[in-house]
């Protein structure tokens, strides 16, 4: 697991702390949980949830393909 250091402002760590205390949580479980809700996730978790949906689809290779290059197709013209 990585280290990081951040400088916080004594009111947002005192915030921090806070909710560490009320919700029974570290602070390091905080602040994961707030990036995952923003959507910061690691980058092999795309590819799991692709081998996951593949597992569940019952398509093959081709058919997989062809549903991903209508899907990007599709999108590429409904935008503006």
């Amino acid at each position: 697991m990585g280290r990081l250091t951040i400088t916080l402002s004594e009111s947002r760590y005192r915030a921090l702390k806070e909710a560490s205390a009320r919700h029974g949580k570290p602070i390091v479980q905080i602040i994961d949980e707030s990036l995952e809700l923003c959507g910061i996730k690691a980058a092999d978790e795309p590819a799991h949830l692709i081998r996951r949906a593949r597992m569940h689809s019952r398509l093959d290779d081709s058919q997989a393909t062809q549903l991903a290059v209508w899907a990007t197709r599709a999108q590429r013209q409904w935008q503006p």
